[in-house]
């Protein structure tokens, strides 16, 4: 079992910045991708990021070039630096780690981007 904590969402102006964090606890050495999706208010849930344990990472075509993602070295936390939001970025962001063919959820934390 794996357990996800994210901290860091709030409200922020249009081309402010944020930086989410979430950490896991449990069976970590299990872990293997870890990353972020997104659901704003009536749509799906979308991916934002993604980190594999090897350190590659994959982004969503309208985060690319102002979010980035990391991991600690011990590789039991995760970032994403959010730069230049936008008011398109408001969502509930959730956080996610693969254990071979299961994902595990963080409870999510809310970004609000608004003036």
């Amino acid at each position: 079992q794996v357990q996800l904590v994210e901290s860091g969402g709030g409200l922020v102006q249009p081309g402010g910045s944020l930086r989410l964090s979430c950490a896991a606890s449990g069976s970590i050495f299990s872990i293997g991708a870890m990353g972020w999706y997104r659901q704003a208010p009536g749509k799906q849930r979308e991916l934002v990021a993604t980190i594999t344990r090897g350190g590659s990472t994959n982004y969503a075509d309208s985060v690319k070039g102002r979010f980035t993602i990391s991991r600690t070295n011990g590789k039991n936390t995760i970032y994403l630096q959010m730069n230049s939001l936008k008011p398109e970025d408001t969502a509930v962001y959730f956080c996610y780690a693969r254990v071979v063919t299961n994902d595990y959820w963080g409870q999510g934390t809310q970004v609000t981007v608004s003036s």
